[in-house]
């Protein structure tokens, strides 16, 4: 699933490409809106709320779309070669005189009244690159639940939004923790600096094109992605094992060395644990 800075980073493009423009293309090849037209309304925004992202238009009207695993929204010029994916992947066209937006396998596209925005992101907490962003809401959303392992934790958006899979294993690392510690466990000291380190390395990587969280030349990420490989700090071989509640587990990488706290229990069933050879 995207991280929120890629969210976000997405709907600056759709900001940039359709803001102030008027549609003169309106395409949705999905069953409920095949028949909706929005030519001749003039798009007003597009904003990141977390992972979700909200094209409003004009007429009260506002598109809700979600990236989920494998989604993008591109932007062509005229002329301009789609390489996005096959076209029967594509789920909806806006267009304008000069750019078009076309959004590749959207597994959540609708259209809604932007007074009913809250019904799809209403239930989400704080975001780490949004104006809404409360360091203390979000700390006490996490610390509310503390027998909960802090790598769940961190990718409920309820508590925060914005934090995916490859940032809960580099936030875990960077506080010395495993993503299955229960985060009431965290130190308090470490608990503190969780909200802020978390918007420091999405807004850090906002508007790079390759995410990177060590401050190394060489090295963009601590853990995430880098089993068997040596630990940066310590040389002990990465390792990474399933985390989730069974019906949507994530691969979860971390140090044994460098991270204190409980790892998967051994014989549980981890479908990556076979995937590479850990030792200490």
């Amino acid at each position: 699933m995207p991280e929120g800075d890629t969210v976000w980073q997405a709907a600056r493009r759709l900001h940039d490409a359709l803001a102030a423009r008027v549609l003169t293309r309106s395409d949705f090849r999905v069953p409920k809106y095949a028949t909706v037209d929005l030519t001749g309304r003039t798009v007003l925004n597009t904003i990141a709320r977390g992972k979700h992202l909200l094209t409003r238009i004009e007429g009260g009207l506002t598109l809700h779309s979600h990236l989920r695993m494998e989604g993008a929204w591109k932007v062509y010029g005229p002329g301009e070669r789609w390489r996005g994916g096959p076209a029967h992947q594509i789920r909806a066209i806006l267009g304008t005189e000069d750019r078009t937006a076309v959004g590749y396998r959207l597994q959540v596209l609708e259209l809604l009244r932007s007074a009913e925005e809250q019904r799809v992101v209403g239930h989400l907490g704080p975001d780490l690159l949004g104006p809404d962003w409360d360091p203390e809401q979000a700390l006490a959303n996490l610390l509310a639940d503390p027998a909960r392992p802090l790598g769940e934790a961190l990718l409920d958006q309820r508590n925060l939004a914005g934090i995916g899979n490859i940032y809960k294993s580099e936030l875990c690392f960077v506080l010395g923790a495993t993503p299955w510690l229960p985060v009431g466990a965290l130190p308090s000291d470490r608990a503190a600096r969780l909200p802020a380190l978390a918007k420091k390395l999405l807004e850090a990587n906002r508007d790079r094109v390759v995410r990177q969280t060590t401050g190394l030349r060489h090295h963009d990420l601590f853990v995430y992605g880098r089993a068997p490989r040596p630990c940066l700090r310590c040389h002990t071989s990465v390792r990474v094992a399933d985390q989730g509640d069974g019906s949507q587990e994530r691969p979860t990488y971390w140090c044994p060395t460098c991270q204190q706290g409980p790892a998967p229990a051994p014989g549980s069933p981890q479908k990556w644990r076979d995937r590479y050879r850990t030792t200490n």
